[in-house]
């Protein structure tokens, strides 16, 4: 058993695997706890037999000591590292397709369980891609890669490395940059999304930086009544998202 280098990464839990073999992901082997019931994992093991990926039995001890107390449901694979796109290529690949573009971008979100759920949304509702910083923020991690059961494999990702700049990129682009702020004055649900749009969600404890904020063409807030006066990244993001697929037509 090898651990994974800077080139590698660990993809952990069956569906996880699945998703990253029907999606030709390079998958260099598959660990599998022993005494697991090969009948639930059948059509693992055959699409591996089918592409020639090496399929290693482990005791239960050392698949959890790999997943690092992870829900790994007996199964890991060692893995290529994720790959990001460059923005030309997620903004080309949006302008061509027949819909209006749809992208997310990511001010500081640093939790892995957050950018995974926010994957997850994003391809549930054809969002075509995500932006995040290289600075102050998580990266494509194996527990970004479980939490978003399998959407990692289907939502681009651009990693850049100023989002001020990028921002600026988007607008000759003609995309609207909308922001999320508990002190908006407009609720999320008032604006027009069916315009090629950049929603905004900013990080778990500061929201959008300053510089960020100023840059957006709207601020939106979600209105709430309870006592806490913010939500979680991720159930802003999936709100905002779904506006935004409501608007267009489920």
């Amino acid at each position: 058993m090898t651990k994974p280098n800077e080139n590698e990464q660990m993809i952990i839990g069956k569906n996880p695997v699945l998703e990253a073999m029907v999606s030709e992901h390079s998958i260099h082997k598959i660990y599998i706890a022993d005494g697991i019931n090969k009948s639930s994992i059948q059509k693992l093991l055959t699409s591996a037999k089918e592409k020639g990926i090496v399929v290693q039995f482990l005791p239960r001890k050392k698949i959890d000591q790999m997943a690092e107390s992870l829900n790994h449901q007996g199964i890991i694979a060692q893995a290529s590292a994720y790959d990001y796109v460059s923005l030309d290529d997620l903004l080309s690949t949006a302008k061509n397709k027949q819909t209006t573009p749809f992208i997310i971008m990511l001010d500081e979100i640093e939790d892995p369980h957050n950018l995974g759920s926010i994957l997850r949304t994003a391809d549930v509702v054809g969002a075509d891609g995500i932006i995040i910083p290289k600075r102050r923020s998580v990266g494509l991690t194996s527990t970004v890669a479980k939490t978003s059961a399998g959407a990692i494999e289907h939502v681009p990702v651009a990693r850049v490395t100023n989002l001020a700049q990028t921002i600026e990129r988007l607008k000759k682009e003609g995309y609207w940059l909308i922001g999320t702020d508990a002190s908006a004055n407009q609720s999320f649900d008032k604006v027009d999304y069916n315009i090629p749009v950049c929603l905004i969600i900013g990080s778990e404890g500061k929201g959008i930086s300053r510089l960020v904020r100023d840059k957006c063409d709207f601020m939106v807030q979600l209105p709430m009544k309870g006592h806490v006066n913010s939500l979680n990244a991720s159930v802003a993001a999936a709100i905002m998202m779904y506006e935004v697929y409501r608007q267009r037509g489920f």
